[in-house]
């Protein structure tokens, strides 16, 4: 498959858009078989961990073929393929049942019928299959994990470990004890201590070794002593460095007599141990000489020695001297040890090549003895037996893998394929380990990590690092995302209740916070929040400095009243000329006044000029001017939500846009409410009664106020247009003026 686009495929997929993304649908087993042709890059993810996720290890062990901790697309396409080649209908994938039907698996073929077959030996190992009772018999994977039970009744099990039960006669039983007991044990698949071939192999290998090399010790040349030569080598090791360094002071004497005082030690020496209680094996005494030194003087073996060597010599006479030298012999000389060291090279020459040392303490008759007996091939038929098994129990490991996968691969497709759990009303993905309840909010979108990743601030939501701790427990780290209510509370520090996906509680604190819009309402409020918080931190740096400033004079005050009989009195200062005010000062301040109060008269003039069902559309724009560019932030960054660079942060490999959008958001994060039928009462019996009877007269005086000016106001917007605002402006009439006659025509003169 080519790693950019699948094979081209005759199969029809289906697809659903949830949170703005298309994602397939998997709902048939023709969805699964070619799922091998899907292209990858409609996959929403293409890597997730094996650790870390609410979903069985063991089973995502099984499915990472490499064992490098990540589940990549071609080893989730192999763990399909291999589950759907072996059951009848592999649409039981899709339904995430715990148990497996022994009729659903495909017996047709000769792996599927071994399948079949162990599968039933599981169940008859354990006691469920009872061809009398009612129903078809199913497999679980607590059953099938049971290995316990499940080999408790055989020990040859097929796994290649022998333990002693394996035997049926004692002589077998005791032999393979004894090969545990000399190189060790294997556990096998009950958990018994056993055997396997190559320590059969290892275990008769130092047998026949061990028995070699003691009868090489027989020979003449090498046991001159016979039985007494082991005790003989033993004495000379135990005093060869003293005896040596007694002769070789010797020489060091007789080559310059000066030194001899040295070489017998200091009287200083004796006098810084002889104020102690001496014992003849008291450490300073034995790191003396073991007799006094003179110049080519014997060793005396029985008078005149150092008190501690005193019973190593003894020993050394009796074992060694005596038999090669005589019982007259009471001393050596530097040539007599070397000869004895000669006589006794070959034995020590021979245990320096010991072999088969770990079955030594069997003793070499128990060695003869098994090499002689048929107890070698016992065991091997035994190891004969138990590897003919080995198909049909290694069989049963299968078994136990496809239960697995039958449970859990519907979960791991719809968590890796598409995300239908994570958009799911119904079920949490399983990157969500759990529920966290802090600040009258319960979120669900909390996902483990190892730390903190940088890259979790592109996904534009609110996220909450938190540590988890719980007596019994390793501390654990989340990311908890909320997506509905405000952050005005949420801080570092911020105690909650964690509930992982077993219902067990921890101890939340929040440790980090990544900012982020978490919703429109709070992105509206949040200018005149800020601007509060403004005036809060003002006054308060106010408050400080005056009250710093308080402090410091009544500090001067106190150190003038205790000087005071110490002060001088100072000359009143002399008269001075009064400050001038800077002219240029004075024009600035009337430029300033002017202009601010024609920005005002401006600004009056334009609101008292309008009508009065503009007034509201002037606040509105106001409140729109103030909190519209925060709310237009919020609202991109709300739309741009993914989940995507949180997993990233947790080892997945995100392809798809996974979003979190408004609603969905909503859904994630539940905010407290009193539920529908809830009855609720008012009456505070902690209430202060004098600060809420003075607020509600606050709120009445204000409410009357309103209506006053409100009235006012439309009492004179009628004097100023004649008419109430409500009411149509009346018709203009315009009146024409009449046409002014025209004059009469002048008589005529009469004729005279």
């Amino acid at each position: 498959m080519s790693h950019h686009s699948a094979p081209a495929s005759p199969h029809v997929w289906k697809f659903f858009r949830t949170g703005g993304l298309d994602q397939v649908l998997l709902e048939s087993a023709a969805d699964l078989r070619a799922l091998i042709h899907l292209d990858q890059k409609l996959w929403v993810a293409l890597s997730c961990p094996v650790k870390g996720l609410e979903l069985d290890e063991q089973t995502l062990a099984l499915i990472d073929s490499d064992k490098d901790g990540r589940i990549r697309v071609p080893e989730l396409i192999a763990a399909v393929d291999w589950a759907c080649a072996r059951l009848k209908d592999p649409a039981l994938l899709l339904r995430g049942d715990d148990a497996l039907p022994l009729s659903a698996i495909h017996d047709a073929s000769a792996d599927g019928k071994v399948l079949a077959a162990s599968a039933r030996q599981i169940l008859a190992n354990l006691g469920k299959l009872d061809p009398r009772a009612a129903g078809e018999a199913a497999l679980t994977v607590a059953d099938a994990t049971d290995t316990t039970k499940i080999f408790a009744a055989t020990p040859i099990n097929g796994d290649g470990v022998i333990p002693p039960e394996a035997a049926s006669d004692a002589g077998t039983q005791a032999l393979i004890k004894d090969i545990i007991a000399s190189v060790g044990a294997t556990k096998d698949r009950t958990g018994s201590d056993g055997v396997t071939a190559a320590q059969v192999e290892t275990f008769f290998n130092e047998l026949a070794a061990y028995v070699a090399w003691v009868e090489r010790s027989a020979m003449a040349e090498i046991a001159i002593l016979g039985d007494a030569t082991e005790g003989a080598v033993a004495a000379v090791r135990a005093v060869r460095a003293k005896v040596d360094d007694y002769f070789s002071r010797c020489r060091l004497a007789a080559f310059d007599g000066r030194a001899l005082a040295a070489l017998n030690r200091s009287e200083t020496e004796y006098l810084a141990i002889a104020s102690k209680d001496l014992t003849i094996t008291v450490d300073e005494v034995a790191g003396f000489p073991l007799a006094r030194i003179e110049a080519v003087k014997p060793l005396p073996l029985l008078a005149g020695i150092n008190p501690a060597w005193v019973a190593a010599l003894a020993r050394l006479h009796a074992s060694a001297v005596v038999p090669v030298f005589g019982d007259e012999k009471t001393a050596l000389s530097e040539g007599d040890w070397r000869a004895l060291n000669a006589r006794l090279a070959p034995y020590e020459t021979w245990l320096g090549t010991k072999a088969g040392s770990v079955v030594e303490k069997l003793g070499v008759d128990r060695a003869r003895s098994l090499l002689a007996s048929p107890a070698r091939a016992v065991l091997q038929e035994l190891l004969a037996r138990d590897k003919a098994l080995e198909p049909e129990f290694k069989a049963m490991s299968d078994v136990v893998k496809l239960v697995r996968y039958t449970r859990d691969l519907r979960t791991l497709l719809h968590n890796f394929v598409n995300f239908a759990d994570f958009y799911s009303p119904n079920r949490l993905a399983v990157f969500q380990a759990g529920h966290l309840f802090l600040d009258s909010r319960c979120t669900e979108l909390c996902v483990r990590i190892d730390a903190p990743n940088p890259l979790a601030a592109m996904s534009r939501a609110y996220i909450a690092y938190c540590a988890l701790t719980r007596a019994g427990s390793p501390t654990m780290n989340i990311a908890a995302c909320f997506t509905q209510g405000d952050s005005d509370y949420l801080f570092v520090g911020r105690h909650g209740v964690f509930y992982d996906r077993q219902g067990r509680d921890w101890d939340a604190v929040i440790t980090g916070i990544v900012d982020n819009p978490i919703s429109i309402r709070q992105a509206f409020w949040s200018p005149y929040k800020k601007f509060v918080r403004m005036i809060e931190e003002q006054v308060a740096k106010r408050a400080a400095a005056a009250d710093a400033a308080a402090s410091a004079q009544l500090a001067g005050a106190a150190e003038k009243t205790v000087n005071v009989d110490k002060a001088k009195v100072a000359p009143p200062p002399p008269p001075g000329a009064p400050k001038k005010v800077d002219v240029g000062t004075v024009a600035a301040i009337g430029v300033a006044i002017t202009g601010a109060v024609s920005a005002l008269t401006l600004i009056l003039g334009y609101v008292f000029g309008l009508s009065a069902w503009q007034y509201p559309l002037v606040l509105l724009g106001l409140i729109l001017v103030i909190s519209g560019p925060s709310m237009i932030i919020a609202w991109i960054k709300l739309r741009q939500r993914t989940v995507g660079p949180i997993l990233d942060g947790n080892g997945w490999a995100i392809n798809g846009r996974v979003k979190i959008n408004i609603p969905f958001g909503t859904a994630l994060t539940d905010v407290a409410r009193l539920p529908a039928n809830a009855q609720r009462t008012l009456d505070d019996p902690y209430e202060d009664k004098e600060t809420a009877r003075q607020r509600r007269q606050l709120i009445a005086i204000l409410v009357l106020a309103a209506l006053a000016a409100i009235a006012i106001f439309i009492r004179w917007d009628h004097n100023r247009r004649g008419r109430y605002f409500w009411q149509p402006a009346p018709v203009a009439t315009v009146v024409v003026p009449a046409a002014a006659p025209a004059p009469a025509a002048a008589a005529p003169e009469a004729k005279k």
